[in-house]
């Protein structure tokens, strides 16, 4: 009985040109509008280099008195108009799956690129949906560190017999964490939370239900917000018992998207002396990313190997420096039991 091959049920260049099946914008936090797919992040993500600057004017300065015209012949020195900078850094990723786990299970004839296609797909979008939220961890983290929280509000006891209704997520801690932003609260529009907050919201009878694309009442709203739930968000045990849970609120656009294109996204590579002589075929699978969090600057050297930040390095506080004023920037955590 022959033997099929990764070769055999490959085609690198109709892979490559199949659509995406589960890719990043077909996750609740793209259609949110949380994340932003740029075109000028696509151009940077395919231009040489492992970092860059995302230039940027600064606003005029509103709380400077301006100027009373008289009939004298005093003069007035106009004020200039200045730039910032945002640091980025590519994430250069890849991961390969060998024939004897993959090429038995997936030789189904004409669907099988597709299929492999999906396994893939599905894999770099979790990878892509985890490291948006190591990101907004590092976020948090720097926050706490050097900004003096004034992004989060944390109400969650240490232990399981201080916990309150006022430590679960309700609405006061809520409004607490929005106007964090103060008069620019209202450039909030998502709210990613864990299963078990949700569980909560729901309990409080809080979650009302918007039509989907259909027609259909399938998309959770709180409080005029989208309801985005996954439980990859940050949950750390109490000092005492329990468990503490991060809830994150975005804005449109709090987070900037592009997608470069490798040397060679995708190869088959075959080792004939593998397998005691019998043969061993991997499919290699490459992306380059820029997932960068506006009114951010990168800051510091991936220790793991120089060039793209791990998902632990990322959600450090030295990853991160944010170069704008808080209500400048669309994003709030919310920490409660």
């Amino acid at each position: 009985m022959a033997l099929t091959q990764l070769s055999d049920i490959i085609d690198v260049t109709v892979f490559q040109d199949l659509p995406a099946v589960d890719a990043p914008e077909k996750t609740a936090f793209f259609e949110s509008g949380a994340v932003i797919r740029n075109g000028m992040l696509d151009g940077f993500a395919n231009s040489p280099g492992k970092t860059g600057e995302l230039p940027f004017w600064k606003d005029l300065d509103g709380s400077e008195e301006v100027n009373y015209s008289t009939d004298t012949t005093s003069t007035a020195t106009p004020k200039n108009l200045a730039q910032g900078e945002q640091i980025y850094r590519k994430a250069f990723v890849n991961q390969g799956w060998s024939e004897a786990d993959l090429a038995a299970e997936l030789a189904m004839g004409g669907t099988a690129m597709r299929r492999i296609r999906g396994r893939t797909d599905s894999y770099f979008m979790r990878q892509w949906q985890r490291r948006l939220i190591a990101t907004s961890n590092g976020i948090l983290a720097d926050n706490v560190a050097n900004d003096s929280s004034d992004m989060v509000v944390d109400v969650a006891a240490e232990a399981i017999a201080s916990q309150t209704s006022s430590t679960l997520f309700n609405r006061d801690a809520f409004t607490e964490s929005v106007y964090t932003m103060g008069d620019a609260s209202d450039q909030l529009t998502t709210i990613a939370v864990h299963s078990a907050v949700m569980k909560q919201m729901v309990k409080n009878d809080d979650i009302d239900y918007i039509p989907d694309s259909n027609g259909q009442l399938t998309i959770p709203t709180y409080m005029g917000l989208r309801v985005v739930v996954d439980d990859g968000l940050t949950v750390t045990a109490g000092t005492t018992d329990g468990f503490k849970y991060t809830s994150v609120i975005f804005g449109n656009g709090a987070f900037g998207y592009g997608v470069g294109t490798p040397n060679v996204p995708v190869e088959v590579q075959r080792e004939a002396n593998q397998g005691n002589g019998g043969g061993v075929e991997s499919l290699w699978v490459r992306n380059t990313w820029i997932l960068h969090p506006f009114g951010f600057q990168n800051t510091g050297t991936p220790t793991t190997n120089g060039f793209s930040y791990t998902l632990s390095e990322i959600a450090a506080a030295t990853a991160w420096d944010r170069v704008i004023e808080r209500k400048n920037v669309p994003l709030a955590f919310l920490i409660t039991n």
